[in-house]
């Protein structure tokens, strides 16, 4: 970084998320947004970032080649899809950028590509980039620590109509840092869907319920429901600025890090 200035680069630009980041870089002193890529075939290609993103020109064309935006990057942030984050993971790992990734639905196989990737590059990977979520899961982390077996956990989540995945990256984070926090395998103890005659609910588990509908951002809760009582701690969004705020604030941080697999507990220090 030269001038104390950091050069980064948003995958993803056409969207309402990179869009968002292009503002976000920009109006932050100290980061300048020096490429932006959309997918190939976007009506998006050709067209200046800052215009897009509703703000003044910055003579940064939108790509569709991601190798040689990366290539010119001190750090990129990747809000797009599974596929195109992998692709982007190779190449930031050969250009020596830091790599922050709030892309969610990657599977086992993509995740072990970001660690692949972070033995020649800093990632970091989080399902949700706000301060007000990582705080979160850190909390049910320790209030299923505290609380124990006693009390039933149950994730519900909702999102915008447009949202593919389910459930959310956020919501698996939250049920993740409930089965840390009593010490049981989160596979195992999950369930994502309930129909018909289930049954008594079964001792241990972490239930997922999953709301679609209209544009809301992400709202979340963890409920923790024992005899005669009910805990819920929980966020709301209602802008994705602070997803934008979060992924600026892990690239201002992972820049001067050394090569390694990250998250957002890490750029907050809660870790």
């Amino acid at each position: 970084m030269s001038d104390g200035i950091l050069n980064i680069a948003i995958m993803g630009a056409g969207g309402r998320m990179g869009q968002m980041l292009v503002r976000e870089v920009t109006a932050t002193e100290g980061c300048h947004v020096i490429g932006a890529t959309d997918r190939e075939g976007s009506p998006h290609i050709g067209e200046d970032a800052g215009s897009l993103a509703g703000i003044k020109a910055l003579g940064v064309v939108i790509e569709d080649d991601p190798a040689p935006v990366i290539a010119r990057a001190h750090a990129v942030i990747d809000f797009t899809t599974p596929a195109a984050t992998v692709e982007h993971t190779r190449l930031c790992a050969q250009a020596n950028a830091a790599h922050i990734v709030g892309t969610t639905g990657l599977s086992k196989e993509d995740e072990a590509a970001l660690e692949l990737a972070s033995r020649h590059s800093a990632v970091v990977y989080a399902p949700n980039m706000s301060v007000g979520v990582t705080l979160l899961m850190a909390l049910t982390e320790k209030v299923a620590a505290v609380l124990g077996p006693d009390y039933d956990i149950e994730v519900l989540e909702m999102h915008h109509r447009h949202k593919v995945d389910a459930p959310s990256g956020t919501a698996l984070g939250l049920g993740k840092a409930a089965a840390k926090g009593r010490g049981v395998d989160h596979d195992a103890a999950a369930i994502y869907a309930r129909q018909g005659h289930t049954g008594a609910r079964k001792e241990g588990t972490i239930g997922y319920a999953t709301l679609r509908g209209g544009d809301v951002v992400g709202d979340h809760t963890v409920m923790f429901a024992g005899e005669g009582e009910r805990i819920e701690i929980g966020h709301k969004a209602s802008s994705r600025q602070v997803f934008a705020a979060g992924a600026l604030r892990a690239a201002r941080w992972a820049h001067s890090q050394p090569y390694g697999l990250y998250s957002m507990r890490d750029v907050l220090g809660l870790d």
